[in-house]
Formats: C-alpha cells, structure tokens, sequence
C-alpha cells in the first residue's frame, strides 16, 4: 500500500492561548463557530456581534446551573416550629397514670399546684388513689437524677424518655419558682384552678414564641381558659378509637313491617312472665347474639327486645323488662331513656358474665 503524499504547506505554530481556544470550542458547538469565526480577519462590527453572542451564551449557563442551588437554600432555610408546652391540669394525670408520656415530641409542664393535689388524692382503695399513686411513682423515676449533674437540670428540663418510654421526645418541667399571676377580677386566686390558670398566662408572656396549651378534663376550667384567650384542650390520647361512630353500639332499629316480614312460622311462648319469640326471616342475617332490637313508630305500639339465640336462619328473641317502670327499680334507680333501659336489662341479667358499657 503507497503512503500518502507529504504535505507541500509548513504546519502554523499554536500558541497557549490557541489551544485553550481550542479546548472551549470542543466542550461548546456554539462557541467554536463564534471561535472560527473570530480568527479570520472579519470586519470589526461582524467580531464585536460574535462576542456579544458569546458573552449571552455564558451567561444563559450560569443562570441555568445556579437556580437550583437557590432552591435547595430556601428548602433548608425553612423555620423548624418550637415544641409545644403542655399544662397538665391534675383531672388529666388522674383519669390517666401515663398521660405524660403520651404527647410525643412535646414538653410538659407541671404546676406545683397540681402536684399538691396529686398528693390528697393519693389515700385510698379507689381507681383515683391508685393513679394518684402510680402519677407519683412515674414522676419520682423521671426526677431521681434531677439536679445531680447539668443534664437533668430542672429548668433545663427533663428527657421523658429517660424511663423506656421512647416515643416521648419531649421534656418535663416543673414549677420550681412563683410567678406573678394577674387573674381576672372575679376569680379567687386561692383556688387550685384558678392558679393554674395564672401559670398558663404566666408561661405565654414569659415565652411568646411558643405555644402554651392547657390540658384538662373540665368543661368549666377549659372555658374559664378560653374566656381568658388561653388555649384548651381536652384530653383524648387514651381513647382506642377517634371516631366513636365505629364503635359498636350494640343495638339496632327495626323497620315497621318487621311484624309482617317474619310471621312466617312465627312461635311465642311465655316464661316466668317474660315473652319469647322465635321468628325467621330477611333480618335475622344482620343481627347479633345479645344485640338490642327496638320498633318505634307512632301507627303502633314500640317493642324491646334481645336476641338471646341465633340458629341458622331462624332467632330467639326475648321482651325487655321496662326498668322506667317505678315497680321494677333497681335500689331505686329507673331508667330514663332507652339506652339506660337495655344497660339495666344487661346488668342484671345473670346469664350475661361480661358487659361494656360507654357513654356519659
């Protein structure tokens, strides 16, 4: 194979400022016509336009790289809200022992008024001593290092996680010095509400960036604190379920043909004065052993009863003992709506060993 012709033209010698030309037009297309362009000897107009458009270029190149580190700076420059403090009336730590551990990454706060009541409810076989007592036994766990070393400092605040509870992030303070309290004219400042609410007015200006909330299960104190333009809250962390619809209320209303729907080999019989029916028909699928059945209707006389006994497709159902009734008082207490009723009839009904019962 012939090798190819030398060449008849002597190589141009490149400076340094050529070959970092040349570099800057391999990385940009645009730049290196701008570039090729500008090394022959155009008109002065025709160069000053090429180097307009490159400087535009560049510029356009900056901008598209630095707006997201702009947007990253604002993303991490957004301010983290402080914790919320939480005022414990002392209803809340009675009605539930581990109330304090159940506000996650929030603090606590504990008036020393709150701790004197704690100490009165204590004596006694009642379900109030026995949380008084065990309110005690958290809080001397939480406090038993307090003050030995600048960790569990009492104005710096204690880890309530310190004890096992870990979802408890949150610190626990307690009052450890007076406050100048400014209550309303109207209310005694010797009351133990009343003093707890000065605290939760005291903390608010003493700290203003942060939210002071007061927690109690009393309606009239939680009133009292809103008249007051504090925040109040009712404590419903111990609750299983937040929407009480779903739990199951254990009665169910009968349509006003229920009478015509189950006559079909309807049985009635009677036993130590009390009524039994055994139906079959479309409802007996929809209800439950135990469960409640009512029919009111203006057109007809209402009707109580139980389900006592489900058998394939047929029920037993059993009339309900009207405990409204002054002669069938229980120790002298009737019922007085008809929930009450169909509590009473379960009380005392010997063949019912577990019963639940909620609501005011």
């Amino acid at each position: 194979m012939p090798l190819p012709k030398p060449p008849t033209k002597k190589a141009d010698s490149l400076s340094s400022s050529d070959f970092a030309r040349r570099a800057k037009a391999k990385k940009n297309p645009q730049i290196s016509t701008l570039v090729q362009v500008a090394t022959h000897q155009l008109p002065l107009d025709i160069q000053l336009k090429a180097k307009e458009k490159v400087a535009t270029s560049k510029q356009t190149s900056v901008k598209a790289v630095s707006a997201p580190s702009h947007r990253k700076s604002e993303k991490n420059t957004k301010p983290i809200e402080p914790a919320k403090l939480f005022v414990l009336d002392t209803n809340v730590l009675l009605h539930d022992p581990m109330s304090v551990f159940r506000f996650e990454e929030h603090d606590i706060y504990l008036p020393m008024i709150t701790l004197e009541e704690l100490d009165g409810h204590k004596k006694g076989l009642t379900e109030v001593a026995r949380n008084a007592r065990q309110v005690s036994r958290n809080l001397d766990a939480l406090a038993t290092d307090m003050g030995t070393n600048n960790k569990d400092d009492p104005a710096a605040g204690i880890d309530l996680a310190k004890t096992g509870h870990v979802n408890a992030t949150g610190k626990l303070f307690f009052q450890t010095m007076g406050m100048p309290i400014e209550l309303p004219i109207g209310l005694p400042s010797g009351k133990a509400d009343n003093q707890i609410l000065g605290v939760v007015q005291a903390l608010r200006k003493h700290q203003p960036d942060r939210q002071v909330v007061l927690v109690s299960k009393d309606i009239n104190m939680r009133i009292k604190a809103r008249a007051m333009g504090l925040p109040a809250e009712d404590y419903f962390n111990d609750k299983t379920l937040n929407d009480g619809d779903l739990l199951y209320t254990g009665v169910q209303a009968m349509p006003v043909d229920f009478w015509e729907k189950h006559s079909n080999d309807l049985e009635s019989w009677q036993q130590n004065g009390i009524t039994f029916y055994r139906v079959s028909g479309p409802m007996v699928p929809q209800i439950l052993v135990n469960q409640f059945i009512y029919l009111e209707d203006p057109s007809i006389p209402s009707w109580y009863g139980k389900i006592i006994e489900i058998n394939g497709k047929t029920a037993v159902l059993k009339s309900l003992k009207d405990y409204s009734n002054p002669k069938n008082g229980v120790w002298g207490i009737n019922a007085r709506n008809r929930e009450q009723n169909f509590a009473l009839n379960l009380l005392m009904d010997p063949e019912c060993d577990f019963v639940t019962l909620t609501g005011s």
